[in-house]
């Protein structure tokens, strides 16, 4: 039903009227002009003409009304039809733009959502209202272990216990009544993925009206960097502890260089004295050699631990028989306890068949003497007891050796860092002994590399128990007969009379060398470089010997060896060399040298190597 009161009705209401009255005047025109001529003309041939006439008259007045009628009404519709098409052009071109404007958004909206969705930081947003979540980004989901969908509408009380929950919650009402940003600098969370901190902002986010709707949070995850910084911390006094003992030990390691080095130097001086009587000679003779032989300990401390960081210490599995090596180290440290008042006991526990095994007989030989030399140290009475006994499993076999003593004991807090280098040197308490700090460090490692573990039990002012194990690798069916080289150069032929080529530039080695071998030679040479031990060589085929030094001016030698080679291949070249790195030995064999002593030389020890290769 049309409203009366509409444009369109009213419309309708004036054309409606207009028609009635039209037809209203067409019917009094008709009634009221038949009437008129029919009274007026009584020729019917007349009226007829005039009813004709009246007809083409209403008709021409009726056609003209009804062109300005339709002539009204189409301008209207023209009119109405433009502005319907410019109201079409403008919706067209509305539509248009709110079509691109919507693209835009969503482009925009795209683009927000993708920088907020690859933000690597947590970002988040809560209704200022309720707290509950309205946004979560992806790192927010990768964060706490949960999708956006499990996020979305819930609080923290959904996530966290409740302490955690009233801690967020208390911080979330600060921010928004207050306005101003929060840092939270540590927030530690429990999370799907492990336990997090966090370094967290947190602001509040306001409407066009400057109300508060939303809470912004956005946070970092700190743990990795909190990690690395506890590293570091750890890494700074590990350094500092390092260089602190490193400093003890140089400190520590000048007395005891200077120490022997005074006793040497000192009755050395002291042998120059007039009438000293033959007593006092052998007496200071003795202390010379002691303070010698405790110099050299120390340098082979050090080399030998210069050598276990380099990594150049190489293993020389062979075959041994743990009883006859105890047994030996047994006899060789007895004299030395007794003369401390203390007992020295053994515990020999495998059948001789199953003392034969294969290891490195000389690092095995090092890690007992190292760990005896150190009880008998920190020993004042009471006992040193040696053991070891043999562990199977599996098909597999291992020694466990212990050195148990009554000595000063390990503190607790101490007994976890003996073993690392240098530490003793950190001992400032009231018991100063000698010793480089390295003993344990070394006895470790070889320990490490033969494949076995060591360990200590120890109790303040009772005593120390020092536990190790090695594998025994192959275990020998056969009773190995262990050959003394020493005896069996003995039993041998000794070479005399030896034509022997001494090229050392150090003229106090090369006397000391010279004086070692004139009891098996007839004739001894000398050179100072390395192109005169060349030149002497190939000017005397006749050498029996040459004794190698290994630095020399002009031409060191290696290089002498190798061209001394070219032209005899027959003479026996032993290298000796301060330098006492495993692989200087085998650098001296591969040049063309028999063998390699390493200085300081002992005279016994030189001549066994004599022996054994001139008689070979």
């Amino acid at each position: 039903m049309i409203n009366k009161n509409t444009p369109l009705a009213r419309k309708f209401k004036f054309e409606y009227r207009i028609a009635i009255i039209y037809f209203i005047i067409g019917f009094l025109w008709i009634y009221f002009s038949d009437t008129f001529f029919d009274a007026l003309v009584k020729d019917k041939e007349t009226l007829a003409k005039l009813n004709i006439l009246k007809g083409s008259f209403y008709v021409v007045v009726t056609s003209f009304l009804l062109y300005l009628l339709v002539k009204t009404h189409m301008n209207k519709l023209q009119k109405a039809e433009d502005l319907i098409l410019q109201r079409s052009e403008k919706i067209a071109i509305q539509n248009e733009e709110l079509q691109i404007a919507k693209t835009k958004a969503e482009e925009s909206e795209t683009f927000l959502s993708n920088i907020f969705d690859h933000i690597p930081n947590m970002v988040f947003v809560k209704n200022a209202d309720d707290l509950r979540f309205v946004s979560f980004n992806r790192a927010g989901e990768q964060f706490l272990g949960f999708t956006r969908e499990e996020l979305i509408g819930k609080n923290d009380y959904d996530f966290f216990t409740k302490e955690r929950a009233d801690f967020f919650t208390g911080k979330d009402r600060e921010v928004l009544n207050s306005n101003e940003q929060l840092i939270i600098v540590e927030e530690v969370i429990n999370t799907k993925n492990g336990t997090k901190i966090l370094f967290t902002k947190k602001v509040a986010i306001k409407d066009k009206n400057g109300e508060v709707k939303y809470l912004l949070g956005i946070s970092e995850d700190i743990t990795a960097k909190k990690e690395i910084e506890r590293e570091l911390i750890i890494a700074k006094e590990q350094a500092e502890q390092s260089d602190r003992l490193k400093s003890a030990f140089l400190a520590n390691m000048s007395h005891e260089i200077r120490t022997p080095m005074n006793g040497i130097l000192g009755f050395a001086e002291l042998l120059k004295e007039p009438n000293l009587s033959g007593e006092k000679q052998q007496k200071y003779i003795e202390i010379i050699q002691k303070s010698g032989v405790r110099m050299l300990n120390i340098i082979n401390d050090i080399v030998d631990i210069s050598k276990i960081e380099a990594g150049l210490m190489l293993v020389d599995i062979r075959d041994s028989n743990i009883n006859e090596q105890v047994e030996y180290i047994y006899t060789f440290f007895k004299p030395e306890a007794a003369a401390k008042g203390l007992q020295f006991l053994i515990r020999n526990t495998l059948p001789k068949i199953e003392a034969n095994i294969k290891t490195d007989r000389e690092k095995l030989y090092a890690i007992l003497t190292n760990l005896i030399k150190n009880s008998i140290k920190f020993t004042k009475e009471g006992f040193i007891e040696v053991g070891y006994h043999l562990i199977k499993d599996n098909r597999t076999a291992k020694l466990e050796f212990y050195v148990k003593d009554t000595g000063i004991g390990i503190p607790a807090n101490r007994q976890n860092v003996i073993f690392e280098r240098f530490i003793q040197a950190d001992i400032s308490n009231l018991m100063v002994l000698q010793g480089t700090g390295l003993g344990l460090a070394i006895t470790k490692a070889y320990v490490e590399i033969l494949g076995g573990n060591i360990w200590v039990e120890s109790e303040e002012g009772v005593g120390s128990t020092f536990y190790f194990t090695i594998p025994c690798n192959i275990e020998l069916e056969d009773e190995v007969v262990i050959k003394n080289e020493k005896a069996a150069i003995e039993e041998g032929k000794i070479a005399q009379n030896l034509k022997i080529l001494i090229a050392e530039d150090d003229k106090p080695s090369s006397i000391l060398i010279s004086l070692m071998v004139e009891a098996v030679s007839k004739n001894i040479l000398t050179a100072r470089t390395g192109n005169e031990a060349v030149n002497i060589c190939r000017n005397n085929p006749d050498l029996d010997l040459i004794l190698m030094d290994i630095q020399m001016p002009e031409m060191n030698g290696y290089e002498a060896t190798s061209q001394i080679r070219q032209f005899n291949k027959d003479v026996v070249i032993i290298a000796q060399s301060a330098y006492a790195l495993s692989f200087d030995r085998q650098k001296a064999l591969d040049a063309g040298c028999n063998d390699y002593i390493s200085k300081p030389i002992l005279k016994e020890d030189l001549l066994m190597l004599i022996q054994k290769h001139v008689n070979s």
